[in-house]
């Protein structure tokens, strides 16, 4: 191959033979003590399942690459775990799928492999975390090679999908159907790991010159180690209450259907047939989507359907029947699919799902939960986390970082006030509540009040406040307006980050020394990134403290500010109470305080599911 002008060569084990020459040129990379790249090709992405297969494992340097094919037998898979055991500096492009693969496939542990990798997404992360078409380089292999390594460099992947639909598959289950020596295959296998070593020190080069924090570099890799564990223990379902789910759910589905199309609504998916019949029915819809057409996403409906955002009556007006029947059916079918049958589908042979965690899945460095997406689950919602279950004989619990969004907002702004009110052990929403409307306030007020603080921690101005409450524009800047005069610290301080970050070439820099860029054109949300990320941090840390303590093994998943994880049952308070432990800590002054509850044997026992659905009630 030729990479940035240079000729690259790599070598394919054919035969058992051939191991001999691999495990020689191992050695000599031991020896040598170089960064070696790495990389797996895989039959899909479900490391967990049953039928999931290793086909080839690389390894490449700047000028060369062995290409090793695992599937052709034992001796193969072998000499492939002994390479990742002995070599000291392993480079990999989001290196946390390649370990899972080897723990489970290979017999390498995760705490033996991870700690030697350096992974080039998360140094990239670190160094612009905006994707391509936010105004960054991006973070995939290709977008970073690209820009960093070789702009001219072929794409051989393009010719690699000609192969699949030659091998009678797609982009998705090619994969699995390509012949093993493919010339094609071989060769996109073979870059890959060359492209990971050439890439390291450019941005590593980088890092630095923008002025990165050296040691958010290990400190990001250490919570990817954590992040994988969480991750390879999983959660068990109970296929019996998921499956019939699945069943009321669609049920549910056609019933909202059946309504919606009393007002004309034949399909609740079209955005044109909704917007219509709701101005039919006499709505304002003032919304417009990028395209020009009239918007009415979820929050355009929801306050059409005096609902919040966690699906709770407002009591601001009165419902619109169409709003609701077309929220609660498109919310049936994506529950129904992106969540039950995903878990029956994607559960391993232990009746377990291992979702996706990506502790670097936003701009902010904010973690991301997928396949299936349970970030996304209403705060106090039952039915789909009456899915996931714990082992025989134990319990669920969980700990969350009490009120974090306004104490890190305290810390960071400095806000006296506010900080006084924390230090008094005060409810910080019937505290702004009583500084915006006088010790009389009401629990509406409170309401108003907690708003304003979350939305002044993430930059919801008044419109957008107003959207997601279905209160008037009006009464939300009334609001606002109140909140900056009762904390008129929180105002100075984000003023000042605004005029910093213009000056540092419209970058912030996070207490932690994190550097995020900002759209020029949207400084105000300098605030809410600050926020954000900093409060991220703090997870990240109580995470990291809580793997040294020994308590990862009992997690089962990081949500926001919140760990949720099982234990057995005589131990589970006080298993959760040094989670909660671990979580609490000071900053800048402002202590975070933690909430720990152990609830049952199912996770949704903690969010007032019923006592018919109780896991074993019916069994």
């Amino acid at each position: 191959m030729t990479v940035d002008g240079e000729h690259v060569y790599y070598s394919v084990c054919e035969r058992l033979d051939d191991l001999w020459e691999f495990r020689r040129w191992i050695a000599d990379m031991v020896d040598s003590g170089c960064p070696v790249g790495s990389d797996s090709e895989t039959s899909g992405l479900d490391w967990y399942s049953p039928t999931f297969r290793v086909r080839l494992w690389q390894f490449g340097t700047e000028r060369a690459a062995w290409v090793v094919p695992v599937e052709l037998g034992p001796q193969f898979m072998e000499a492939v775990a002994w390479a990742l055991r002995v070599l000291p500096n392993l480079v990999y492009q989001n290196g946390t799928f390649d370990a899972l693969v080897a723990d489970r496939h290979l017999g390498v542990p995760i705490e033996e492999h991870m700690p030697k990798i350096t992974d080039t997404r998360i140094v990239a992360h670190l160094t612009d975390s905006r994707q391509d078409f936010e105004g960054g380089v991006g973070l995939t292999l290709k977008s970073l090679a690209a820009h960093y390594v070789d702009p001219t460099a072929e794409d051989p992947q393009k010719a690699l999908q000609a192969e699949f639909r030659a091998a009678g598959g797609n982009q998705s289950t090619g994969w699995s159907l390509i012949d093993l020596f493919n010339p094609e295959y071989l060769r996109y296998a073979a870059l890959d790991p060359v492209l990971c070593v050439r890439l390291l020190p450019r941005l590593l080069e980088r890092f630095h010159a923008e002025g990165g924090r050296e040691a958010l570099i290990p400190y990001e890799h250490q919570l990817a180690v954590v992040c994988a564990k969480i991750r390879r223990r999983g959660m068990r379902v109970d296929p019996e209450y998921t499956s019939g789910l699945v069943g009321r759910l669609v049920n549910q589905k056609n019933k909202y259907e059946t309504l919606a199309a009393r007002y004309g609504v034949v399909s609740v998916n079209s955005p044109k047939q909704v917007a219509e019949a709701l101005m039919a029915m006499g709505e304002r819809l003032t919304e417009r989507t990028a395209g020009g057409a009239v918007a009415v996403g979820k929050e355009v409906l929801l306050p059409l359907a005096d609902l919040d955002g966690n699906w709770e009556r407002l009591n601001t007006r009165k419902p619109n029947p169409l709003a609701d029947a077309v929220l609660r059916a498109k919310r049936a079918g994506k529950w129904s699919t992106s969540y039950a049958e995903a878990m029956l589908t994607n559960r391993d042979a232990a009746d377990r799902v291992h979702p996706d965690l990506n502790p670097l899945g936003a701009q902010t460095g904010r973690a991301a939960v997928s396949n299936p997406p349970l970030q996304q689950l209403p705060s106090k919602g039952w039915m789909i986390r009456r899915c996931v279950v714990a082992d025989p004989g134990e319990v669920y619990f969980s700990v969350d970082q009490a009120a974090v969004e306004l104490r890190v907002l305290a810390a960071l702004s400095g806000e006296q006030k506010m900080k006084q009110a924390i230090a008094d052990g005060k409810d910080l929403h019937g505290f702004a509540a009583e500084m915006m409307f006088g010790p009389d306030f009401t629990k509406p007020q409170r309401t108003l009040a907690k708003i304003a603080g979350l939305g002044t921690a993430y930059q919801g101005g008044a419109a957008t406040l107003a959207k997601q409450t279905g209160q008037p524009v009006d009464v939300m800047r009334d609001t606002l307006n109140r909140y900056n005069r009762a904390f008129p610290g929180i105002r100075r301080w984000a003023n000042w980050m605004q005029r910093a970050a213009m000056t540092d070439g419209a970058v912030l820099t996070t207490v932690t020394g994190r550097r995020l860029h900002l759209d020029r054109d949207r400084l105000y949300k300098v605030v809410a990134y600050a926020c954000q990320s900093t409060a991220r941090d703090t997870m990240g840390r109580a995470l990291i403290e809580m793997d040294d303590r020994g308590l990862t093994p009992y997690l089962t998943g990081w949500i926001h500010d919140e760990v949720v994880g099982t234990a057995p049952r005589e131990s589970a308070q006080e298993i959760a109470e040094e989670c909660a432990e671990a979580m609490r800590m000071d900053l800048l002054g402002v202590p975070l305080d933690t909430d720990c509850e152990v609830t049952g044997p199912s996770w949704a026992d903690g969010y007032g599911l019923p006592q018919e659905w109780a896991y074993g009630a019916n069994q």
